[in-house]
């Protein structure tokens, strides 16, 4: 799977984000993107998920006080194909580079799979705590380590 990382500058609301934010099952991601119209300035640092050549994934930074929510969207034919994993490790090397401390994600109580969500962000490196917020401390990666690989 040949899968590509590529900064979105400036990042504008289009027909990819939409077919994949607005596109999600209801209570995945909150009402903030429903208003944009195409071409829209969109806020944070967004980048685009492509395998041979479509679009299959965003992944973005939203950093505040040195800490950085994360949004993670993977279209729904390209799911449990080992991106989300891939846009958390990419995000978490934007959030170093940036001298960022953590990442920080919240699972909306309308989200339909609030559990797997959950588990996916814990074996990726986040911790729960009772506010609802997930955290993981970006990390950077061993000089000479390989990048990754998406599974």
């Amino acid at each position: 799977m040949g899968l590509s990382w590529i900064r979105e500058n400036p990042a504008t609301w289009d027909a990819d984000k939409l077919r994949i934010i607005i596109g999600a099952p209801k209570g995945i991601f909150d009402e903030r993107y429903g208003h944009l119209r195409e071409g829209s300035l969109v806020p944070g640092e967004w980048w685009r998920v492509e395998r041979d050549g479509e679009v299959v994934g965003y992944g973005c930074l939203d950093a505040v006080w040195g800490n950085a929510e994360v949004l993670l969207a993977i279209a729904a034919g390209a799911q449990r194909q080992g991106i989300g994993g891939y846009i958390v490790e990419h995000l978490d090397e934007e959030a170093r580079a940036r001298g960022l401390n953590y990442l920080y994600n919240v699972i909306s109580p309308k989200h339909p799979d609030e559990p797997g969500l959950r588990g996916f962000l814990e074996a990726a490196g986040f911790v729960g705590f009772p506010s609802g917020r997930l955290f993981k401390r970006s990390t950077r990666r061993q000089e000479g380590a390989a990048a990754p690989e998406a599974t």
